[in-house]
């Protein structure tokens, strides 16, 4: 069993406008999750300035970034950062190009448990030809893995459509309504699972401190992975 959580942290900014990382970071150790995705982790204008001081990362939690900067400044990839608790499980990071309108990317994690499992963080665009197109490529990028979690902001308001890409070979499950704080409406942060993993448990972290630490409430998922020996 592994709990992983993803969370739109809006750069850190609050409803209050205020940008208080340790807020966030609280926010986040109230999750009690192995892996936490992050969306909007870093700055827009470059160099794209961490949202989080790293330091704040190693004093303020027992987690560990992974690393996929690639100017060394920033906690992610497009905006997208991993925390993980026990980085030993990590065996190879890839940073994804996605199609569409605006820059857009996302981050492949494999991990070396269940007989091999790969975790996708992705901040899916505005646009739906867009998403689809992005999901398509995660497919393919994905289409190696045993076992599969692709994890974040869709940005998908419909239950029906926007995600046919992912028919077939995923299962698109919503832990609740993550969007907006002050009124959740739209269940915008998802998790996809491939075939052979199991939901055993979700839900949306809709505390005080999180209702008022971003624009996004984060998500979790209980995720049952087969184990090597019945994959």
């Amino acid at each position: 069993m592994i709990r992983i959580a993803s969370y739109n942290i809006r750069k850190a900014r609050g409803l209050d406008q205020k940008r208080q990382p340790r807020r966030t970071l609280e926010v986040i150790n109230r999750l009690n999750a192995d892996i936490v995705v992050l969306q909007e982790a870093d700055k827009r204008i470059r160099p794209r300035n961490p949202a989080i001081p790293r330091n704040l990362i190693e004093t303020d939690t027992d987690f560990h970034l992974v690393e996929v900067s690639k100017n060394g400044v920033s906690l992610g990839w497009h905006g997208n950062a991993i925390l993980i608790r026990d980085p030993a499980h990590v065996t190879q990071i890839t940073c994804l190009d996605l199609p569409g309108l605006e820059p857009r990317g996302a981050i492949r994690m494999d991990l070396g448990i269940g007989g091999g499992l790969s975790i996708v963080a992705a901040h899916l665009g505005l646009r739906r030809r867009d998403r689809r197109a992005q999901l398509a490529a995660l497919c393919d990028a994905t289409a190696d893995s045993r076992h599969a979690v692709i994890a974040g902001d869709f940005n998908e308001w419909s239950h029906r459509k926007g995600l046919e890409p992912l028919a077939g070979r995923f299962e698109t499950h919503v832990p609740g309504r993550s969007y907006h704080t002050r009124r959740p409406l739209a269940a915008l942060d998802r998790f996809a699972l491939s075939q052979g993993l199991t939901v055993k448990n979700a839900g949306v972290e809709q505390g005080d401190l999180a209702r008022r630490a971003s624009d996004h409430l984060p998500v979790w998922s209980d995720i049952a992975i087969p184990s090597a020996a019945t994959c």
